[in-house]
């Protein structure tokens, strides 16, 4: 069940009330030309530091779009840069905005494509330079840049702010009946569909889903909307388990108990990112399964046992953010109104600091939306 919207000063309203706020027909009241006006954004400075800031208001160029940001969900690497100042190799060096899973409004277009007040989420990718042979992988491509990200200097900042200028090609436009808390998973969503992706037809297959995090719940979802005759999970969190059963998983495995089954599984996603977890879904891989890695792993050598992937010729793939799946996402989550659910919490951005914290705690929460200043 969706959480509260919650304030530094309590409960300021329910998830109806403040989508409604963003309806895509309303435009906000004219902004004054003054060079001096300056918008609210959120700002990691250094580990468990996160401080609302100010900035100019910024101004669409030519083929850029303003858009006035609703709603920013916080990923894993958002909360691995609060935590402990990185993300894997990724360390801050500077005061980076989080966010890179967004959904708001247009507030302003120099070309006139779109009207203010449309509803969009943004595809987060600027691509590197093109190599030859993954032509058509350009998520790939070395040398691109991913918003709320250390990966660059200066750093590619994120979208929990007032106002983001953004290239007009990472707009999509959200379809009648999708709201923009809803729209906030596009992002991950179109993770867990790259994953579905590169595993191959799930039409008819029994699926395993390893770490019920927010991406794997997205992609318990992503693979039942794909065909799967049936969606496993394991999670070490009854919270996690409990929210993979809401969205349609028929088995729930405790991770701690160890009991899940051995060379069952078509299919299995590991979505953790622990070592071993990877021991757990090479072993539940049926022979001539396949072994999808979706959770990040650590840049170190770590204790996995390949035995039985050999002996059960798997097939280990590994999968990173997403291609060009969000326009599927966005048609997927309009299409499957219960995927809302893997929203449990709507966070003021007044109280970024517990938004952060509810967001780490697995058992409390899936999927942590910032709201960023909707009645401002």
């Amino acid at each position: 069940m969706l959480g509260e919207i919650v304030g530094a000063a309590g409960i300021v309203g329910d998830r109806t009330r403040t989508a409604s706020l963003w309806h895509a027909g309303r435009t906000r009241p004219p902004l004054c030309n003054d060079e001096e006006q300056h918008v609210k954004v959120l700002r990691i400075h250094g580990v468990e530091d996160i401080r609302i800031g100010e900035e100019p208001l910024p101004e669409p160029g030519e083929g850029q779009v303003r858009v006035r940001m609703a709603y920013g969900g916080i990923c894993g690497s958002d909360l691995h840069y609060y935590f402990h100042g990185a993300s894997g190799v990724f360390v801050l060096r500077e005061p980076l905005t989080p966010g890179h899973e967004m959904a708001g409004t247009v507030d302003a277009d120099p070309s006139g494509e779109f009207a203010p007040g449309t509803p969009v989420t943004i595809a987060p990718a600027t691509y590197g330079e093109p190599q030859p042979g993954l032509e058509d992988r350009p998520h790939l491509w070395p040398g691109g840049a991913y918003f709320g990200s250390a990966s660059t200097t200066p750093h590619t900042q994120g979208g929990m702010a007032e106002y983001k200028v953004v290239p007009s090609s990472m707009l999509r436009v959200l379809p009648d009946g999708l709201d923009l808390t809803t729209a906030a998973l596009a992002e991950p969503l179109s993770v867990a569909l790259h994953a579905v992706t590169i595993a191959g037809s799930l039409e008819g297959k029994s699926v395993l889903v390893i770490g019920c995090g927010p991406i794997g719940l997205c992609v318990v979802a992503a693979a039942l909307a794909r065909g799967a005759a049936s969606v496993g999970a394991s999670d070490m969190l009854a919270g996690p388990l409990e929210r993979a059963a809401g969205l349609g998983a028929s088995e729930t495995y405790p991770a701690a108990d160890g009991g899940v089954p051995q060379t069952h599984y078509d299919v299995v996603f590991e979505c953790s990112g622990v070592a071993p977890a990877i021991s757990t879904a090479i072993a539940a891989a049926r022979r001539a399964g396949t072994v999808v890695q979706v959770g990040n792993l650590p840049n170190e050598p770590i204790g996995v046992n390949l035995g039985p992937m050999v002996s059960k010729e798997l097939v280990y793939r590994a999968t990173f953010r997403f291609n060009d799946e969000m326009d599927d996402a966005v048609a997927l989550l309009a299409a499957n109104p219960g995927m809302a659910a893997i929203i449990t919490h709507v966070i003021s951005a007044d109280d970024a600091e517990r938004a952060f914290a509810v967001a780490r705690d697995s058992q409390a929460s899936g999927k942590v939306l910032v709201a960023l200043w909707p009645d401002a």
